[in-house]
């Protein structure tokens, strides 16, 4: 298992990021050595995950203000570099009031804190030899350390529930067979990557017993918005009779949005699909709340309806 450090960390005169767009092939690290920068990381997915571009632009305000830079420049510029991940969002507030090096540390330590904790919660959910389907990356590599989806998956291992996680490769940029497969391998859990396509013969044939997916923003109603590709799972699991789990921190939830239709959804460079004919790329999508069977956070188990479970669950 990756240290947070190695995922993102902050030095004296640079955010320092494993470039997630080259593994499993290569491991090599990006310097950013001014807030632009590091928003241009965040943008072109060199670190990607809704907790980790939270720390990331934690990083980057604290860069700014070791440099000497204006600090609301630096804001403006690190907020905008992905627009559905509330995490960004949520860190820069929180380095507002205290832009120094030790606080946006601080709030890495507890994004991965809670994690363990997240994971410990989820885990308490599954039954012995559990064969769970997990979608894009909701790792360390995700979260700065530990993950919430595969952190769950890694905890109930440890505890001897799971059996095996089939990973969903997850186009177009494949998350789950580049990233999600490479921490599993490294964790020695048993796993086999599938074609998106695939999951719903799967759960056809009784070999899914359940969906443990991350999210990128969590609404007031209990909609999550997280990688292309979650809705059509959540829909699949339901006719099925298959829980779907959403694991995610507290900082992923924006109880100031309604539901999911007033999430914002990014779309990327249709090149990411087809270099030749026209295409539409959206990277997110939303999956209603009454298809989620427990949302869960660091603070617990979190059941419908969420316009309630979730209100007492805000990170402090």
């Amino acid at each position: 298992m990756l240290e947070p450090e190695q995922i993102v960390r902050l030095e004296q005169d640079a955010v320092v990021l494993l470039d997630q767009r080259l593994l499993p092939g290569e491991v090599v690290e990006v310097r950013c050595g001014t807030p632009v920068e590091v928003a241009t990381a965040i943008r072109t997915m060199v670190v990607r995950g809704a907790p980790a571009i939270g720390v990331a632009a934690a990083y980057g305000l604290a860069l700014a203000a070791v440099r000497g830079d204006d600090l609301g420049a630096a804001d403006a510029v690190l907020r905008a570099s992905r627009p559905t991940a509330v995490n960004l969002a949520w860190a820069l507030d929180e380095m507002a009031s205290d832009p120094s090096p030790e606080h946006a540390r601080a709030i890495h330590a507890a994004e991965v804190e809670r994690c363990r904790q997240m994971a410990a919660h989820t885990a308490d959910l599954l039954s012995p030899g559990t064969r769970a389907l997990t979608h894009c990356n909701a790792g360390g590599l995700a979260t700065g350390g530990y993950g919430s989806a595969v952190g769950a998956l890694l905890t109930a291992f440890e505890r001897g529930l799971l059996a095996h996680v089939w990973v969903d490769e997850t186009r177009p940029l494949l998350q789950g067979a580049r990233l999600t497969a490479w921490e599993l391998e490294t964790a020695a859990i048993p796993h086999a990557v599938i074609a998106d396509a695939a999951a719903g013969s799967l759960m056809a044939a009784g070999e899914i017993d359940c969906v443990i997916t991350g999210a990128d923003r969590i609404a007031a109603n209990g909609d999550a918005a997280n990688k292309i590709g979650t809705y059509s799972l959540a829909v699949l699991a339901r006719h099925h009779d298959l829980p779907l789990y959403v694991v995610a921190p507290s900082t992923t939830l924006d109880l100031g949005t309604p539901s999911g239709g007033s999430i914002p959804i990014e779309d990327r460079d249709p090149a990411e699909v087809t270099a030749r004919f026209a295409a539409r790329n959206p990277a997110f999508d939303v999956t209603p709340a009454a298809l989620i069977s427990a949302i869960v956070t660091e603070r617990g188990v979190h059941r419908a309806p969420y316009a309630e479970s979730l209100s007492g669950a805000v990170a402090a």
